[in-house]
């Protein structure tokens, strides 16, 4: 019961990188790397200023306004200084490594003995509270989207991803609407790396490693099992997508393997959802080329 009840709270936590992810991957089709940086940003960031008394929510509100302006410069390099996608996100990533430690002081700190978002939850039963805060966390983050995107400024932004060509012709700045996509992208990133970090009592210097990894497995595995949505029902597939996926890795460590595996085993498990849609559509191949067959020997 307590595994059950934590893995549904693990999965909560870490869906609001997988929705962030949507917003540059999904709608903007901009391959992001910078969220591995973002995120340890927004952990040290909000540990950093528990540490020193800062309440936890603000530390948490600061933590995201470090994502933004990572996602801004990323944006900035990419839409002014014509910086190919890819390296622009790498650029910040790797830059967010030296600014980590300077913000951090040293590789990792504790929040042993401070107050977090989780403490005012304390008397629930064990792992209620990763539920709670996940839940309300997750639905708040959702709901402002759902707005946002069925906005004007949020068919904009749709639209930007959908054909920057027709975009520009009708009048749309894509390059603001890069700009802001990147931002709150990143912003949630960094929101979900402070919540995590509380969560695990700690920031480390590497725990963005293989974080985007991590997104892209909560958008895909909701793509797969619940197959063609509207863009709102997608937003709560991938949060369920999320939770689908800590099964998994919950399955995965019941039969054995060892905790060092578990990034191997969650980059095989990408690469297994994203190749069936095509798999998918060779055996149908097949079995339409053996229907044929058979029916000319008929």
């Amino acid at each position: 019961m307590n595994l059950t009840v934590s893995t549904i709270g693990q999965g909560l936590l870490w869906s609001i990188l997988g929705i962030a992810l949507f917003l540059t991957f999904r709608i903007l089709n901009f391959p992001d790397m910078t969220v591995e940086g973002t995120f340890p940003l927004g952990a040290a960031t909000a540990v950093s200023l528990i540490t020193h008394g800062v309440d936890p929510f603000i530390a948490s509100l600061a933590a995201f306004v470090t994502g933004m302006l990572a996602g801004a410069i990323t944006a900035f390099l990419y839409t002014k200084g014509r910086i190919p996608i890819l390296l622009a996100g790498i650029l910040v990533m790797t830059a967010c490594l030296s600014v980590n430690l300077r913000i951090m002081g040293s590789a990792n700190i504790s929040l042993i003995g401070r107050q977090t978002i989780f403490s005012s939850l304390s008397q629930m039963p064990r792992y209620f509270d990763v539920i709670t805060v996940g839940l309300v966390s997750v639905t708040i983050v959702t709901l402002l989207l759902i707005y946002f995107l069925q906005s004007d400024l949020g068919q904009a932004f749709i639209v930007t991803g959908d054909n920057p060509t027709m975009a520009r012709s009708i009048g749309i700045n894509t390059d603001r609407m890069t700009i802001l996509g990147l931002m709150v992208s990143n912003g949630l990133v960094a929101l979900g790396g402070a919540v995590i970090a509380q969560n695990n009592g700690y920031a480390d210097i590497n725990m963005g490693i293989g974080i985007i990894v991590v997104a892209l497995a909560s958008i895909i595995i909701g793509e797969v099992v619940f197959g063609n949505l509207t863009m709102n029902q997608r937003l709560v597939a991938i949060t369920l997508g999320s939770i689908i996926y800590r099964f998994v890795l919950l399955i995965v460590l019941q039969l054995g393997f060892s905790t060092n595996d578990l990034n191997l085993l969650s980059s095989i498990l990408l690469a297994i959802c994203l190749m069936l849609p095509r798999l998918s559509h060779l055996l149908h191949f097949d079995n339409l080329i053996k229907r044929g067959v058979s029916n000319s020997h008929d």
